[in-house]
């Protein structure tokens, strides 16, 4: 299981109930309880069952002005074996079809080198590929589906078809309605074809046209790109901002222009793709810390601040940290307020990728610095993504002026990328005034409350039914346990027979044994939507008999 401060304390104190002698063993339920004063945990268990709470020591006393409640189950013994058995089982079947493959006793679809080429440098890694020819092909039907619609609360699936055990793809031409979208980032509803967003956009269009053909540099920096920028500052708080065409893009390119040799990066282990290429394309040096884990990074830091560099023990030109604000595959928030703490404690600069928590998270809608009422200024660098909470494309660094004029003539994302297009700065802008009510009206304000309001009635419900639930109680991103690799491809088919559209997730995007079902929460669903959801969740849990937490089933509370 990966491991995550919630497993440790993450400020000094550690709270430990025993019974009958008993230590807290892998196996016991792990809840992490933060208040700004010592408080009674808000649920509580049999006395039969172990409780491991982690309590605000002195470090994090005062740092936290509402309560933060983060659950980790750890995984059933039996669970994790059965699961290395299964994976076992399908490894050595997997050698065996690629010995019957070689034989040429069976078919084999994967891509290879010409018979002329074999004395060529390997194009493809054929070992590499182990796993997607033997495991992800056997599942491949549970990814990739075509949708014909707005992916909405609900969206219309195109029906495909396999005649070869996945390798490749029929289009029977018929389309599935009405499937209930439990999957897509579309936080806010702003993912719609009808509305102010809509119109706006459809405007813009046809003023403006589709694309730009230039960089911002040259020809492509509109009005329209100039009012965006400025709104976002205004929404985050901050001196300035910048837009990208791309989020991935917005990290991948520009950390490598914020350190380089001789800068020390400090990553969070469960990090984006996009956080970890930009920090090994910059050339510093990368460390890694536990995740959330506070000890680890302060260990980090520490350590960073009394050695210096490697072997001339020189002091570091600058040190980096790099967190998101919602992690997307554990459903968990950053311990924003302690990491502040830290950063100024050991003067490092603080670099926070807000792709998931922007529009999500907080009062306003501001993300997790509006969460925990902290300081925009507190933060160096923030980052986000328009693709979710906003309905469009594209990502942003705000942060100071001087920053953001560096950022200008240095990255290579604002160089030399095409502007982004003008209907999709169209939607940004109509969505943030919306946010921030600057529309004249309280439909942003309305959304923001009600994903709030969807998010903790769904979380409750899935922990009553018995599944094991991941991440922090206010997070709309909803991990679900399956464990098992047969189980990833059942519960999304089983699930879309249903009427049903759900996310799985396995090896090697999580831990071997830690494949999972990811539900992302969404203003536009109705109570109704969610309820159906749940009852099917309930049915195929228990026809996959994933309902694995040993904790006791509370009654609801409805």
């Amino acid at each position: 299981m990966t491991e995550s401060s919630a497993n440790k304390p993450a400020n000094g104190q550690v709270c430990h109930r025993v019974k009958n002698g008993v230590k807290p063993g892998r196996n016991g339920f792990i809840k992490n309880h933060h208040h700004y004063h010592h408080q009674q945990p808000m649920y509580c268990y049999p006395e039969d069952k172990v409780q491991h709470t982690a309590c605000n020591g002195s470090s994090g006393l005062g740092l936290y002005s509402r309560p933060f409640i983060e659950s980790f189950e750890e995984t059933p013994m039996l669970v994790a074996v059965l699961t290395y058995m299964g994976y076992g089982i399908l490894t050595i079947f997997g050698y065996l079809r690629d010995f019957l493959r070689d034989w040429k006793i069976e078919r084999c679809h994967v891509a290879r080198e010409r018979e002329e080429q074999r004395d060529f440098v390997p194009l493809y890694q054929d070992f590499e590929n182990f796993y997607t020819r033997n495991l992800y092909m056997r599942i491949r039907d549970s990814w990739n589906r075509p949708i014909c619609s707005v992916p909405g609360a609900k969206v219309d699936l195109v029906e495909r078809v396999s005649p070869d055990y996945n390798w490749t793809f029929d289009y029977t031409g018929k389309v599935v309605e009405g499937v209930i979208n439990m999957g897509s980032y579309n936080y806010l509803g702003f993912a719609e074809n009808t509305g102010y967003c809509a119109d706006a956009s459809a405007e813009v269009t046809m003023k403006y046209g589709v694309g730009v053909a230039s960089t911002r540099q040259e020809m492509g920096n509109l009005d329209r790109h100039e009012e965006m920028e400025e709104l976002v500052a205004k929404f985050l708080g901050v001196e300035s901002a910048m837009a990208f065409g791309m989020g991935f893009a917005t990290n991948s390119m520009n950390i490598p222009a914020l350190t380089g040799k001789g800068c020390l990066i400090l990553s969070d282990e469960l990090n984006h793709a996009s956080l970890v290429l930009g920090a090994r394309l910059s050339g510093s040096t990368i460390r890694v810390f536990k995740h959330n884990n506070m000890q680890s990074l302060e260990k980090m830091l520490r350590d960073a601040i009394v050695h210096g560099q490697p072997r001339t023990h020189r002091p570091w030109k600058k040190i980096l940290i790099l967190v998101e604000g919602i992690y997307s595959m554990e459903g968990s928030i950053v311990r924003l307020p302690e990491v502040i703490a830290l950063k100024k404690r050991y003067r490092a600069y603080l670099y926070l990728d807000e792709a998931h928590s922007i529009g999500a998270l907080g009062p306003g809608g501001r993300g997790v610095v509006d969460y925990f009422g902290l300081d925009p200024r507190d933060v160096d660098v923030m980052m986000g993504t328009f693709t979710k909470s906003f309905g469009a494309a594209g990502g942003y660094i705000g942060g100071r002026k001087e920053l953001l004029e560096y950022l200008r003539s240095h990255s290579h994302s604002a160089v030399y990328a095409a502007s982004m297009s003008p209907p999709v700065v169209e939607q940004i802008i109509a969505s943030m005034k919306c946010i921030m009510g600057e529309d004249g009206t309280t439909l942003g304000r309305d959304r923001v409350q009600q994903l709030a309001e969807n998010t903790l009635y769904f979380r409750r419900r899935l922990t009553e039914m018995g599944f094991i639930i991941y991440g922090n109680s206010d997070s709309p991103v909803v991990p679900m346990m399956l464990y098992m690799p047969a189980k990833i491809g059942a519960f999304g088919r089983e699930m879309l027979k249903r009427n049903i559209g759900v996310v799985v997730v396995g090896f090697p995007a999580t831990p071997i044994i830690e494949s999972r079902a990811r539900f992302c929460i969404s203003a536009a669903h109705t109570k109704d939507m969610l309820d159906t959801a749940l009852s099917v969740i309930s049915e195929v849990g228990d026809l996959l008999q994933v309902k694995y937490s040993r904790h006791e089933r509370l009654p609801s509370l409805d």
